[in-house]
């Protein structure tokens, strides 16, 4: 080999190791590329436009719990597939799939620790694991999380983040919304605040359901919310909509949530809500 052949091998191999798609990250608003580095450091936020990517349940929990504090809920077993549902795909195996590439158990995890050193739990849906959708899985870990809020008498913070009911459990995941319903019921008897924080993109039987049962509703800027697509409700009502229709500031503009907050405040923010929600049981 000669000489230049072997220099041409070596910029060839240190090119393909510090390649565009280790370094860089696209914007999937603005387009912008920016550094892997620097996006990760600003909480995965696109310093040129601000636009809030998603996230999942651990880069969540760190970026909101006390350091080392958090600790994951186990989940509880429910049956898969009980339809012994398939199209294209054995239902089966798109759980195998959702798993393999998020490395969860299902949509919904949830995990007890602190927040400013207030106790709490907090639950976080994953859009990677199937569009975040709401099945037995997802229903049985809110509940879960409600029962352990009781347990330990503390707020239950969740964030959304899905495209609705999972479609492969039929009328067994349109169950989960009046299951979930009673859950914040029973938390509100209790006097125990239940906060969500809607994220991109909540939507269809979750936005139905717990998505909107808040005593707080706050939500990142940018969210998509909504139960149908803006589409369907076109051709229902044959009228175009309003621009900006079924952002979280548009609902925040119409009264629908409280406050649209920046991920980087959103930790003081919730400690703050939570300070203020728990004052009774301080009090007492």
């Amino acid at each position: 080999m000669s000489w230049l052949s072997n220099v041409r091998n070596k910029i060839a191999s240190i090119t393909k190791k510090e390649s565009p798609d280790n370094l860089w990250h696209k914007c999937k608003k603005c387009e912008a590329m920016v550094f892997l580095k620097e996006f990760e450091e600003n909480m995965q936020v696109c310093p040129k436009c601000e636009h809030h990517d998603r996230i999942g349940p651990m880069i969540r929990f760190e970026q909101i719990m006390d350091e080392n504090s958090w600790k994951i809920i186990p989940f509880t077993l429910v049956k898969e597939d009980p339809l012994r549902f398939k199209d294209q795909k054995k239902y089966t195996d798109r759980l195998k799939a959702a798993r393999a590439k998020t490395e969860e158990q299902d949509a919904l995890i949830t995990a007890t620790g602190t927040i400013d050193n207030i106790p709490c739990v907090v639950g976080v849906q994953d859009f990677a694991f199937m569009g975040g959708s709401m099945g037995l899985a997802v229903g049985q870990a809110f509940v879960d999380g409600a029962n352990r809020a009781l347990e330990e008498q503390c707020p239950y913070i969740i964030f959304t983040a899905a495209g609705g009911a999972r479609m492969q459990e039929g009328i067994l995941s349109l169950m989960q919304m009046p299951k979930t319903t009673v859950a914040i019921s029973m938390l509100r008897e209790a006097g125990l605040p239940f906060i969500v924080v809607l994220t991109d993109p909540t939507t269809g039987g979750v936005t139905a359901s717990y998505a909107m049962l808040g005593d707080v509703q706050i939500s990142e800027p940018g969210a998509l919310i909504g139960f149908a697509g803006q589409r369907v409700i076109e051709n229902t009502i044959r009228e175009k909509l309003p621009e900006g229709f079924q952002t979280a500031e548009y609902l925040l503009e119409h009264g629908m949530i409280d406050m649209v907050v920046h991920r980087k405040e959103l930790r003081n923010q919730l400690a703050q809500v939570m300070s203020y929600l728990m004052a009774w049981k301080t009090a007492a």
